[in-house]
């Protein structure tokens, strides 16, 4: 069974062994180093009502978490989050990437935010599928705007406006 649940300050040991796994493997981040718990506490202290972090717990453990991300520190902006979603390896292939992206917009739809966008590392159609379904539309490509593991990576932006 899958359960999800607001994220605590102690689940932070978790969530950044969670987004380490990502950065050392995955282009689901282009983060290229990791992250320390200093890092990863002061990314959780920096949020408000609007920018919540869930988990989702698959029997009992922590298998993934998703996020409402602060687009950009300008003030206009404050009702644009950027959504990020993560599952350990562990547990992919169980519906915890669908319940998390599912849980995390209805949540986003009861705050002050206006926009969601989510910017998806090409060869992900898994993700891309995930947000359409979600009310996610797509807004565009950029082509070859990161590099991870020796290859040159397009970015889809895609985007839910409540």
């Amino acid at each position: 069974m899958i359960a999800t649940r607001l994220a605590t300050i102690k689940d932070l040991e978790s969530i950044r062994a969670i987004y380490n796994e990502a950065v050392l493997f995955t282009t689901a981040t282009f983060d290229t180093e990791v992250k320390d718990l200093e890092d990863r506490t002061l990314w959780f202290k920096n949020r408000d009502e609007n920018f919540p972090v869930i988990l989702a717990e698959y029997k009992g453990e922590i298998a993934g978490y998703a996020a409402l991300n602060k687009w950009s520190e300008r003030k206009a902006y404050d009702i644009t989050a950027e959504i990020s979603v993560y599952v350990h390896s562990t547990f992919r292939g169980k519906g915890i990437g669908k319940l998390l992206v599912e849980s995390i917009v209805a949540i986003g739809s009861q705050t002050q935010l206006k926009t969601i966008i989510a910017r998806i590392t090409e060869g992900n159609d898994h993700s891309i599928y995930l947000h359409e379904r979600n009310g996610f539309q797509l807004v565009g490509t950029l082509k070859q705007v990161g590099k991870k593991f020796g290859k040159l990576l397009d970015v889809t932006i895609m985007q839910k406006v409540y």
